[in-house]
């Protein structure tokens, strides 16, 4: 049966014709995202301008959902919305290369870093660094409390770094370890001409002298050997394995913050071992968001946006790594970043190494004060419900988006582009989301399956033929 003719108003003018009309009470602030799927309003989001007025409590944003129902493509819709009202986007690892085309679309730099392209030093404070040396004339204190923070970035990078080259039953760090790394990194930050690599921190340690003596408490050069060796075997192994040729020399091309938007994009890396990947996700992290930190230093104001997918690929690397990944991404407020983490689900908790990381994690999520939820399965909802409360109608209506109720080809998958907005403790916001023709040009992360129609794929004898 054909459907009637639909009308649509404004809640001033429906309640004329229809005095019942009432609103969703769904937010309109921030980039149009869809409709509401009960109500039809158009739905909008900003994590940023949510909390400008008082919508939520910080501009963090977790996306959680199957593979193929439309995550990327929510991020990619609230990211262009967001760069055309003036904040700059990050994309901070690209593992797939999903997001080099909308940069690029956009007007943005996208960095490719991998064996062969390019590098970034993720011990290079850039502008952070010369806002350092402008402000110790001027404003004395404020440069130390700059030189400060590059100096915790730095040896919580390091730190991180140590422990995924160790594994997951490798030894933690010790006391004079980390004293080991924090005294090399001083020593080579009196040369404010150059930015530290990794291979200088090692070669700092190897040469030991009286400053390092000191810096570990050693009593005599034996014991100073015995303090470090690890340490030093440790940051070999990440500068001739983990890390050779990615991440252990000076930035060729350092991301250009000016820009509308920017991409590190590591999708090279890929099919890289998982401790490569977990490595070179860390050292993104540790460079953007020291990038930022440097913009603001030198009088950059306007809001950013933070991209970060696979998470979990690298906090389960190595045990202790929950933690330092916290300190290195930590959303601030009142700089003005809002983040969007995206993961399959909360099941990779299960995989973290120990039980105290598995409740560290859950904090990453419980900070991040908006979820977004497309289709999943009820015993991945049991587990967001530990930790964000759903409603039984909420459950059961995203569980009702997982799977297609029939067999029947050519329908589209329920729960594509059909996401649950929960912000805190209220009521979820059902959301239907439309692409645009652009859109779906942009945001098709299907190409490598439906590129090609049956007719044009070779059959295998064919294949093998020609093999």
């Amino acid at each position: 049966m054909p459907g009637p003719p639909r009308f649509q108003a404004t809640t001033v003018q429906g309640c004329g014709l229809y005095p019942y009309t009432a609103g969703s009470g769904a937010p309109a602030i921030g980039v149009p995202i869809g409709r509401h799927m009960i109500f039809g309003e158009v739905v909008a989001l900003d994590p940023i301008d949510w909390v400008r007025h008082n919508l939520t409590t910080n501009p963090g944003i977790f996306v959680l959902g199957e593979p193929g129902v439309g995550k990327s493509a929510f991020s990619k819709r609230l990211a262009a919305g967001m760069v055309a009202f003036g904040t700059g986007a990050l994309v901070l690892g690209d593992l797939k290369g999903e997001y080099a085309g909308l940069v690029g679309r956009l007007g943005g730099q996208v960095v490719r870093i991998g064996w062969g392209l390019q590098r970034i030093n993720p011990l290079d404070a850039g502008a952070l660094g010369k806002a350092v040396l402008t402000l110790e004339a001027t404003q004395p204190e404020r440069a130390r409390a700059l030189h400060a923070e590059i100096r915790s970035r730095r040896l919580d990078l390091l730190l991180a770094l140590c422990l995924i080259a160790r594994g997951t039953r490798g030894q933690p760090i010790t006391d004079a370890e980390e004293l080991a790394l924090g005294g090399a990194l001083d020593i080579l930050a009196r040369d404010p001409s150059r930015q530290p690599v990794i291979p200088e921190v090692r070669d700092r340690i190897e040469a030991a002298g009286p400053e390092m003596h000191e810096a570990v408490l050693a009593r005599s050069a034996g014991e100073y050997r015995q303090l470090t060796d690890g340490i030093a075997r440790t940051l070999a192994r990440i500068e001739r394995g983990l890390l050779q040729g990615l991440f252990d020399g000076p930035t060729s091309t350092p991301a250009d913050l000016g820009c509308p938007a920017v991409s590190l994009d590591i999708h090279a890396l890929d099919n890289a071992a998982d401790d490569i990947a977990a490595a070179a996700l860390l050292c993104v992290w540790a460079y953007g968001f020291g990038a930022i930190d440097a913009a603001r230093a030198v009088g950059d104001a306007r809001p950013y946006l933070t991209i970060q997918d696979e998470l979990w690929r690298s906090l389960r690397a190595a045990p202790g790594l929950v933690e330092r990944t916290d300190r290195l991404t930590r959303l601030n407020r009142h700089r003005g970043i809002g983040s969007i983490i995206t993961t399959h689900g909360l099941a990779d908790l299960e995989a973290l190494p120990t039980a105290e990381d598995q409740a560290k994690a859950k904090g990453l999520i419980e900070r991040s004060a908006i979820t977004v939820l497309g289709a999943l399965p009820d015993l991945e909802l049991a587990r967001v419900h530990q930790v964000r409360a759903l409603t039984t109608r909420e459950r059961e209506m995203v569980a009702g988006w997982s799977a297609p109720e029939s067999w029947e080809t050519d329908r589209p998958h329920p729960g594509r582009g059909r996401y649950l907005i929960k912000n805190a403790g209220r009521l979820g916001i059902p959301v239907e989301m439309h692409l645009t023709p652009a859109e779906r040009e942009l945001y098709n992360t299907d190409t490598a399956i439906t590129g090609t129609t049956p007719q044009q794929r070779r059959p295998i004898k064919d294949a093998k033929a020609t093999v």
